[in-house]
């Protein structure tokens, strides 16, 4: 069946921000698209390794095979016209016609293995141009054939929600892929880690002192279960959950209750006070566990994560610090997680909006050089 055309007019992305996939084109610091579109390209990589990659989830709506041929297309598009504005006053774009090429190039019929090396290196192609551009050519101009004038600033944020809107699109097997990665490698985990760091070990203390002996607590993503037992030590209640049914079940063959638990889409209300009307967790522990979720989808999180928790009660977050979101195959885990990175003020936005006081955004790095935001707040209302 042929999917309908999109005949929609998304300039209006160049404004506000896309209520869709939540990528602000107006915030974005232009020095980080070249490495924004490469880290794009990991996740067709991954997507186009799963069984189904070819299989649209309707009939009228592209398989994730069918988006990365046509982010691949796109980069190699915005390449083109890229070299057009940097070598031609006001460049004029010859008509480009998306639907007419996903048929004419059989999208749906091309092998997954090969459209993933090709989505990988037109990004790096088209990353490279941008890299290429100086401060004085931001503000050369090129028009499609519909009238649409950008400048290379304008065309650059324009191509840069086309890729992240796409990663969206197959957001739901992102999700799939880091959790059965997870599963797959919960005692390589467990085994290479081995303990909570010193670091997390003080973070506990003050949560702990700051909630008092016998305060329950929500663990999001509570993996092997140190700092659970950690945060039991200093006199907690904990409940344990994970995504990954992996670690729920090592957690359980410990003598610990877990439920396998998605912060996303299920409920949240402890099972011990479900009934109890105006109850609600004393704190919410999310140690280095919402950074798998999507930009999109964590204000939705923290949210539900507000609505559990007692007015004045506590929330510790830590997110890797940086820009956009990848796959990455690194340190105990031996698949490919995905990893959504953060700045400061859209991620106090974020935890603001959904009714969380931020007390304190701390930036650390770690072993490896990485940069976190770790954050400490308190449930509005109280």
């Amino acid at each position: 069946m042929r999917i309908e055309p999109d005949t929609k007019d998304w300039t209006w992305v160049l404004d506000r921000p896309c209520p869709d996939c939540g990528f602000d084109a107006p915030a974005l610091d232009l020095s980080r698209v070249p490495q924004a579109i490469r880290d794009n390209a990991t996740l067709w990589e991954v997507v186009l390794e799963t069984d189904d990659a070819a299989v649209r989830p309707s009939p009228v709506v592209w398989s994730p095979l069918e988006y990365a041929c046509h982010v691949r297309d796109v980069n190699e598009l915005f390449d083109q016209r890229l070299e057009q504005m940097l070598t031609e006053d006001d460049a004029h774009f010859a008509n480009w016609d998306q639907d007419e090429t996903a048929v004419e190039k059989d999208y749906l019929g091309q092998d997954p293995a090969a459209v993933a090396a090709e989505v990988v290196a037109a990004a790096d192609r088209v990353a490279a141009r941008y890299e290429t551009v100086g401060e004085a050519d931001w503000d050369r101009t090129g028009t499609r054939s519909n009238g649409d004038r950008f400048t290379i600033d304008t065309f650059a944020r324009y191509h840069l929600h086309d890729l992240v809107h796409h990663a969206h699109d197959v957001s739901h097997v992102t999700k799939r892929v880091t959790v059965a990665s997870y599963d797959a490698f919960a005692d390589d985990y467990t085994a290479g880690v081995g303990g909570a760091a010193d670091e997390v070990r003080a973070a506990i203390e003050e949560f702990a002192g700051d909630l008092g002996p016998g305060a329950r607590v929500l663990e999001v993503g509570s993996g092997p279960g140190w700092d659970a037992e950690l945060l039991e030590a200093a006199g907690l209640s904990v409940r344990r959950t994970d995504i990954t049914p992996a670690f729920v079940r090592r957690l359980r063959e410990a003598g610990h209750e877990a439920d396998v638990l998605d912060p996303l889409t299920d409920d949240l209300t402890d099972p011990r006070t479900k009934h109890v009307e105006g109850t609600g967790y004393d704190g919410v522990w999310a140690d280095a566990s919402l950074l798998h979720v999507r930009r999109e989808d964590l204000p939705t999180v923290l949210a539900k994560l507000a609505a559990a928790t007692r007015a004045g009660g506590h929330l510790f977050l830590a997110v890797k610090e940086g820009d956009g979101a990848r796959f990455s195959t690194h340190g105990h885990v031996g698949a490919p997680r995905h990893f959504t990175f953060w700045r400061e003020g859209p991620l106090r936005e974020a935890l603001t909006e959904a009714g969380w006081r931020v007390d304190r955004m701390d930036k650390n790095g770690d072993h490896t050089g990485q940069d976190w935001l770790v954050v400490r707040a308190v449930r509005a209302g109280a």
